[in-house]
């Protein structure tokens, strides 16, 4: 996986853009980040899971996905080998990423109140 098809993916999510974070590139939905490429290097892209979803994913695949070293990484963020995914599996942690961050529709919305 190369860091442009990453780019493609995560900019094919609804509503995403890229923009910039800490010298890397990242992506967004309004001011909310999903996705980063370029952390801690170019070989590697982060997304922003629940700590629930990197233990599946760093079990399921430890030589693509790992936590972000320190704090960080206990709150879910994963590093993801970009040369050891394939796209599928990209896509699948990129669009768990973007389902945390994207806002909720007004249907999900209402139906919660009555919760």
């Amino acid at each position: 996986m190369s860091s442009s098809r990453f780019r493609k993916i995560a900019l094919a999510l609804p509503g995403a853009v890229e923009g910039a974070h800490q010298g890397t590139a990242d992506f967004r939905i309004g001011k909310r980040i999903f996705a980063t490429i370029g952390y801690p290097d170019d070989d590697w892209g982060m997304v922003k899971l629940t700590p629930e979803q990197q233990t599946v994913l760093v079990e399921a695949e430890p030589e693509i996905f790992r936590p972000v070293p320190g704090g960080w990484g206990k709150h879910g963020n994963t590093n993801v080998r970009l040369a050891k995914a394939d796209a599928k599996t990209l896509r699948s942690a990129l669009t768990m990423a973007w389902k945390n961050v994207a806002p909720k529709t007004p249907a999900s919305a209402r139906g919660k109140q009555g919760s």
